[in-house]
């Protein structure tokens, strides 16, 4: 028989209940940015948009994935298809409220991939529901066309200042330390997959208006805010689909789920450059997805662009058979 720790009845009758919530952070790809769904808020949220949300229900669901897909569904019309969850994210004040009453909410995160034609736009307009770019959430990710301004005008000195104070504990690694790992300074160099990690520096730092918002400082002290905010954290939960998006890519074919069923080369290294937030050499990228026997050609073509038709291609369903990580082993910066 088990023993019984000293005092358990009176301790567990201190513990605040609990509610599991399921958000899902769903991902498509429109006219070469990527867009992250965002539904409106409801009284007491706040004027924020936030992630599709539902409670998880026992007894009318099975297992989170399977209440997910209904949530989303009656929220936003769209019938999911890939899903793969994220994080369990549980963080005391997460989900502040005005009245600070009721259950703390746990909740668990999904990474969910879409084209943007999937499912009737009209009924998923009806729902309220609209794709948010996730480069106007997090700006500072897009290096598409360079280094972004942002950084160096408005982030970096006011990281490095924050940085810089006194602390009465220094912790290891340090806040500098931190930083220059993040944000790529000094010698480090930028890695894109390091989103969740700038996004919860530039929280800690008080430069987020969710940093007001939960109150952890009064004011972010900058002129514009950085980036689009979202209800509660679910900023933080997109940032950790973007990171895992990011790496993915890189060992998993989930690029082909954000791709119509026929597409070019060129667009193909469109939807990859915005996912990665960074600028790939043509011919490089061309050598990188035929020496990976990922697609293969259909025999047609295409006049889209007004030019010299483009062949299609489609994903090659059978490396899936060949090879247990395929992938897309993006190198250095075009």
């Amino acid at each position: 028989m088990a023993e019984v720790p000293p005092n358990s009845a009176n301790a567990s009758d201190d513990i605040q209940p609990l509610r599991i919530g399921l958000n899902a952070a769903i991902v498509a790809v429109t006219n070469s940015d990527p867009g992250i769904l965002a539904v409106p808020s409801t009284p007491g949220e706040g004027p924020a948009d936030g992630l599709p949300f539902g409670p998880f229900d026992p007894a009318r669901h099975r297992t989170f994935e399977a209440s997910l897909r209904d949530s989303v569904r009656h929220q936003t019309a769209l019938n999911l298809g890939y899903v793969e969850q994220l994080y369990t994210f549980g963080d005391r004040g997460r989900h502040r409220r005005d009245d600070g009453e009721g259950p703390h909410l746990v909740s668990v995160g999904y990474l969910a991939l879409t084209r943007a034609d999937a499912g009737d736009p009209d009924a998923l307009a009806a729902t309220g529901a609209r794709w948010r770019g996730w480069y106007d959430l997090f700006p500072w990710e897009d290096w598409r066309k360079g280094r972004p301004a942002i950084l160096d005008t408005a982030i970096l000195p006011r990281l490095s200042a924050w940085a810089s104070e006194p602390l009465e504990a220094p912790r290891s690694p340090t806040r500098l330390a931190r930083t220059r790992l993040a944000f790529g300074l000094n010698d480090f160099p930028w890695d894109e997959e390091r989103v969740l990690d700038r996004y919860e520096l530039l929280y800690e730092a008080g430069l987020l208006a969710e940093a007001v918002n939960d109150q952890r400082v009064a004011t972010t002290g900058l002129k514009a805010p950085l980036g689009r905010a979202m209800r509660f954290d679910h900023r933080r939960i997109a940032a950790t689909a973007v990171q895992r998006l990011r790496a993915k890519i890189k060992y998993r074919p989930v690029i082909f789920e954000l791709m119509p069923p026929e597409f070019t080369l060129t667009e193909l290294q469109t939807t990859v450059e915005a996912i990665s937030g960074r600028h790939l050499h043509k011919q490089n990228f061309r050598r990188l997805v035929e020496g990976a026997e990922l697609v293969e050609t259909t025999g047609g073509a295409s006049s889209a662009t007004g030019g010299r038709p483009a062949a299609l291609y489609r994903f090659r369903a059978k490396i899936l058979e060949e090879r247990p990580v395929p992938g897309l082993r993006l190198g250095g910066r075009g």
